[in-house]
């Protein structure tokens, strides 16, 4: 059985250390695990009540929130900024807070992270932790994944991920999050 993963990555930035981490999963994954890349959310308005009422929800919001829908389960990879969660990434779940029939209800969704720094963007997972769970979410335990210092890990010019241990506890977290999937499904 395929389980159908959608990835979204929290950094609009190409050559984040986040999007590399996201580009390499496919290949860590198990093989019954298929992995999408989420549509975009960058050109999202601030979140505002006065405009959702005045003009419904943005076409990149109802994208986002559709394919949440259909996936059996979500991994978000995002920096962490200012110890919590990217603007961007947080303005987009709030505007899928209050769309109807709650995409992340139900949903099961694992985390990571990449960051410059020895944390691994630790302080962020928890915040967002957080969140997901006020949307009902299913949020995946362990192993966890917290790639501190990114600049080690990832090839200077290609942004492959390149450090062995990290690609392995990666393909760990990879093989138990489609466990979880099914058994949250089941």
């Amino acid at each position: 059985m395929t389980t159908h993963i959608l990835s979204i990555c929290g950094s609009l930035r190409t050559g984040s250390y986040n999007a590399a981490l996201m580009r390499a999963l496919p290949e860590l994954a198990p093989t019954d695990m298929k992995l999408t890349e989420a549509p975009s959310y960058s050109a999202l308005p601030m979140y505002n009540a006065d405009l959702q009422d005045r003009s419904g929800f943005p076409a990149a919001a109802v994208a986002l929130a559709d394919a949440i829908r259909t996936a059996d389960g979500v991994i978000i990879i995002t920096p962490e900024y200012n110890w919590s969660i990217p603007g961007a990434l947080k303005n987009a779940i709030d505007w899928l807070s209050k769309i109807d029939q709650q995409p992340f209800a139900e949903k099961p969704v694992a985390i990571q992270s990449a960051s410059a720094g020895p944390l691994g963007g630790s302080r962020m997972q928890y915040h967002l932790r957080m969140i997901l769970t006020s949307l009902k979410a299913q949020v995946f335990g362990t192993p966890e994944i917290f790639v501190g210092l990114a600049h080690t890990k990832f090839d200077e010019e290609s942004l492959d991920l390149v450090d062995a241990g990290t690609r392995h506890i990666v393909g760990l977290q990879l093989a138990a999050f489609e466990k979880f999937v099914v058994r949250t499904k089941g």
